[in-house]
């Protein structure tokens, strides 16, 4: 939250320091200084009357709306999926369930077209940039919308009529809430996870958890090859709960993964696009199981994007939710990786993935 109100403040010409989610003296002094000219308590202090000042703003309705610069939880996704509602009341928000530690797990609809398409993001925890890249790309889309404008060439009120598309920002909230820092290290539930990653000592922490809060990967949770899945992770040594690649004692045992299986199942999606980090690459296939026009549209993803189309590596193509989809429903699942180098990867990034990946969105919800 300090990352967001300084996001805030220098959008206002109040703070010039760097964006660190610390709460030091240059920050106090640009609250004031927003304070007084607000005619409000110069305290220092983000009371009531500080944060109702400050709503304009973090509602989108004075220009700032999704933050593509810090570090994006849970809380800052919830902050602008009802900034998105307000400004765009057409917009269908709802839960396809709850996480373990009890967070709803949002969907946004839009669009009232016949055919159906289906984007998520952030599945896995550190992967979380993922998460601004389908809010950026949903508030870019409101916008041409209402102003009778194209998105990537495309009129957006023709995609409206012939398209509904559902979003589904972040699937592991509470992972996400760890990485960026949302969870207090002096907290206890820090300090079960701490646990967790206490037996994988290679793994960075929390910079590399990946899965739920339960040490669970969601993305390895799915009824398609799962005991395969197990097998491969179990002999990399993923036999007990871990920041990352721990398949869980069965198929869809978390909350998570049961979400998004289930709205998936409510649906008749034509195409799915799950978005993680890093590396390009585009996959398009699971097994032998090959849709009719998969390659085809997955080759058009590949020229807008210029990312590579690839076939999933053996070891980590079983049992996530693409694979479970296409083996389900014989019909268009693509994993997009996006950006390069060690996740989570730096917001520097951001604006060259959305720009890699506009086209993707766009397309996915006219080739089909």
């Amino acid at each position: 939250m300090v990352e967001f109100l300084q996001n805030i403040l220098i959008y206002l010409g109040l703070y010039n320091g760097k964006i660190d989610g610390i709460f030091g003296p240059n920050l106090k002094n640009a609250l004031i200084k927003f304070q007084r000219q607000n005619r409000l308590n110069a305290d220092g202090i983000v009371g009531p009357r500080t944060w109702l000042a400050l709503r304009p703003y973090i509602d989108g309705g004075l220009g700032f709306i999704i933050p593509t610069n810090i570090n994006y939880s849970y809380y800052i996704l919830q902050i602008n999926i009802n900034s998105l509602k307000t400004l765009y009341p057409f917009l269908e928000i709802s839960s396809s369930g709850k996480s373990v530690l009890g967070n709803d797990i949002p969907v946004i609809k839009i669009g009232r077209g016949e055919k159906e398409v289906f984007y998520s993001a952030s599945i896995h925890a550190n992967e979380w940039i993922t998460s601004p890249v389908l809010m950026k790309f949903l508030a870019d889309y409101c916008y041409t919308y209402v102003n009778d404008l194209t998105i990537y060439g495309y009129s957006a009120r023709q995609l409206y009529e012939t398209t509904t598309i559902y979003i589904m920002p972040m699937i592991n909230p509470d992972g996400v809430n760890l990485v960026t820092g949302e969870i207090s290290p002096n907290s206890s539930l820090y300090t079960n996870t701490q646990l967790i990653a206490n037996r994988y000592p290679n793994i960075s922490f929390p910079n590399g958890w990946k899965a739920n809060i339960r040490g669970v990967d969601l993305n390895l949770q799915f009824p398609a090859g799962w005991n395969e899945a197990r097998r491969i992770k179990f002999s990399q040594g993923f036999t007990t709960p871990s920041p990352r690649d721990f398949v869980g004692l069965g198929p869809l045992t978390e909350p998570e993964s049961l979400a998004i299986y289930n709205f998936t199942l409510e649906h008749n999606f034509r195409l799915i696009l799950t978005y993680h980090t890093q590396g390009e690459v585009i996959f398009w296939q699971f097994q032998n199981y090959t849709p009719n026009e998969s390659l085809s549209i997955g080759t058009q993803f590949s020229n807008v994007s210029g990312y590579s189309l690839e076939e999933t590596p053996y070891n980590s193509s079983f049992a996530g939710y693409k694979d479970w989809f296409i083996q389900n429903y014989i019909r268009p699942g693509y994993t997009i990786e996006v950006g390069r180098g060690t996740n989570p990867l730096p917001t520097s990034q951001f604006d060259e993935i959305y720009k890699d990946n506009l086209g993707i969105l766009v397309l996915g919800a006219i080739l089909i």
